[in-house]
């Protein structure tokens, strides 16, 4: 893609359709190195017929074109749906990505509980900014950086529900409104031992203070402890398959005492759970696993509301978070939504000695439930779905410290590039090819943007990665260095053709589902195996940068795939990769050391080839290796167990 192309603009806050013809070129140059050649004959033989003058392609072209005329951004619903709502897999670990704190040291069960009060008064305050529209607009960082960003994903973050449905999920969103400072702020449920509490943040025409916050979980912490009032663990089957949810909820809506509860929850500005110790240790990893997926219905797992978007995890033992459901906004407002809480609460003393208090605060509600047989056997389903889905995932959180972005900015790299290379090179060193893979790209600067996707297995990055792993030697360093400055520079070229709309895959959606809307056939091009395998992807990545000491992870998109988050800092860069143990072709901890020698052989790489950016004192350049191969023994083991 040279950047030179344009599609007609109706005004700069429309998202623009791409030309059909560019489109259809670059889908035929990421597939190219998926699939073999007689495939890939066969695919560009399907695609020039839908590509032809007055074929099929421009009917739909056209089609697209005209509501985009109509719509405020053509391809958000057809998006939401695609990548959200028809989707069956269960919430934990399939789709909500999890931000983890530092660990904390609470003394007891009370100060775990603060440290909870005060992060409620910090939502409390955040939702106000967002009630009175008072937040300041974000504009764009690095690539095409300056121009103003689509707010309306922050208005979502403490209005959205994703209701289950049996074929398709309902994302639902309250009103935000207006600037009247004194309107009731709502209420948040708190989850503590499996129990469902429903907290006022007003009582008596006057918001909750700290102490107030307090003195209500104190009450919720004692409650949940009388072991004679404990009702059915009813958030379990939140975290079953969206189907399976569905079902339960009908069920459960038959009886109006679960109707109320359910209302109740669907209506909360937020959930916090307060969880039981695990006796876990409180490494990265496994602190990351706990946000996922809670440990499973033994440890913390009910304890959730996975439907709701915001979940604030306090644990008993400093295990702390935010698990979040994505379908109503992006990482990176998750991100800048909790950075401010984070400094609220560092920057903003506890105020829990000071200000009136409301005497006699109503004790908060728990939510009932009446569960039939059918619903307990629900639950037993449910509990044993969410075992699985602990056993079965591996995750290993690395911190990459031998440099971080500060260098690879010397190099007059991009960061996030230089990242997605070096994934591309870890994974070909040990599979022997590249894969379809999957980046986020913000589409913010249009009205109602999301995401569309950098496909970050390039032919620049297959020419580098065979360069670096070439056993023969034959390549030399300079012209290893040519071949990593086009994969750095087609990869930016791609993601600069993302953000501003021209990317592949939102616009092969749109086709896809106008088709569908004019009742044709599902043309060729969507049912062609390549297609297919072009969206099966293995390797599914994102850049969430964080200013404060937490980082984001979640799992795989495919059962044989990777998840893969990164975080650049100026001197380290923190990874998230997880997989499933099922699989015995994935492996989180090989590919974290493969990722580790990719890294590495590209610095080595990059001072040989410029003298004058090594650092004194750097280390010798290490022999270029295939680290599966030493891990051999490893994998064996994996796919014994």
């Amino acid at each position: 893609w040279s950047g030179s192309e344009k599609a007609p603009f109706r005004d700069p806050c429309s998202l623009p359709v791409p030309d059909l013809k560019q489109t259809l070129d670059t889908y035929l140059r990421c597939v190219k190195l998926l699939v073999p050649e007689a495939q890939f004959q066969k695919t560009k033989t399907i695609v020039d017929k839908f590509a032809k003058p007055g074929g099929v392609g421009e009917i739909l072209q056209k089609k697209l074109l005209e509501r985009r005329e109509k719509t405020e951004n053509w391809v958000y619903d057809y998006w939401l749906e695609d990548m959200y709502l028809n989707n069956r897999l269960a919430l934990p670990v399939n789709s909500s990505p999890v931000l983890v704190f530092p660990k904390q040291s609470f003394r007891s069960r009370e100060d775990s509980l603060r440290f909870a009060a005060h992060l409620i008064l910090g939502v409390m305050e955040y939702k106000a900014l967002l009630d009175a529209r008072s937040l300041p607009p974000d504009y764009a960082r690095g690539q095409q950086g300056g121009t103003e960003l689509c707010m309306e994903q922050y208005y979502r973050l403490f209005t959205s529900y994703r209701r289950p449905g049996l074929k398709q999920d309902s994302l639902i969103t309250q009103s935000s409104a207006g600037a009247n400072k004194t309107q009731d702020p709502g209420h948040i449920i708190v989850a503590c031992k499996n129990q469902f509490f429903a907290l006022n943040l007003m009582e008596k025409s006057r918001r909750l203070n700290e102490s107030d916050v307090l003195s209500q979980l104190l009450k919720i912490s004692k409650m949940a402890e009388n072991a004679e009032e404990r009702l059915p663990p009813i958030g379990l089957l939140t975290s079953d398959g969206r189907t399976e949810w569905a079902q339960a909820r009908d069920a459960l809506l038959k009886d109006p005492v679960n109707r109320e509860s359910l209302g109740v929850i669907e209506q909360c500005v937020c959930v916090v759970c307060l969880d039981e110790p695990t006796g876990v240790q409180p490494t990265d990893s496994n602190r990351a696993l706990l946000m996922l997926h809670g440990g499973g219905h033994d440890q913390n797992g009910a304890n959730r509301w996975y439907d709701k978007s915001m979940q604030f995890v306090v644990g008993a033992d400093g295990v702390c978070g935010v698990v979040c459901e994505h379908s109503p906004f992006e990482g990176i407002v998750l991100v800048q939504c909790t950075e401010y809480l984070l400094k609220y609460m560092t920057g903003s003393p506890s105020k829990l000695s000071r200000g009136s208090s409301v005497t006699e605060l109503p004790a908060p509600r728990r939510l009932p439930w009446k569960c039939s047989p059918q619903v307990q056997g629900m639950l037993a389903s449910s509990a044993e779905n969410l075992h699985r889905l602990v056993k079965n995932l591996d995750m290993e959180v690395f911190t990459f410290r031998a440099y971080g972005k500060e260098f690879i900015k010397k190099q007059k790299m991009s960061p996030d590039a230089y990242a997605q290379v070096a994934l591309q090179l870890a994974f070909y060193r040990c599979n022997g090819r590249m894969v379809s893979t999957y980046e986020s790209a913000a589409t913010r600067r249009f009205r109602e943007g999301r995401v569309d996707n950098i496909r970050s297995a390039t032919p620049e990055a297959l020419d580098f990665v065979k360069a670096m792993t070439d056993e023969r030697a034959s390549t030399q360093d300079s012209e290893k260095m040519e071949r990593l400055k086009k994969a750095i520079d087609a990869q930016t070229d791609y993601t600069k053709m993302a953000i501003t709309g021209m990317g592949i895959d939102n616009h092969l959606l749109g086709l896809r589902e106008i088709a569908k809307e004019l009742k044709m056939d599902t043309p060729d091009v969507f049912t062609d195996e390549t297609y297919q395998l072009g969206h099966q992807f293995i390797l599914s990545t994102s850049q969430v940068p964080t200013t404060v000491d937490m980082f984001c992870c979640y799992g795989p998109v495919v059962p044989n795939g990777y998840g893969a988050c990164y975080n650049p800092q100026a001197e380290h860069i923190l990874f998230c990769v997880s997989s499933f143990r099922e699989c015995t072709a994935t492996s989180s901890l090989v590919l974290v050391k493969a990722l580790e020698q990719a890294l590495m052989d590209m610095k080595d790489l990059c001072n040989k080839c410029h003298t004058g950016s090594r650092e004194k004192g750097a280390a010798k350049p290490a022999t270029p290796r295939n680290p599966c191969k030493s891990y051999g023994t490893f994998i064996a083991i994996i796919q014994v167990h």
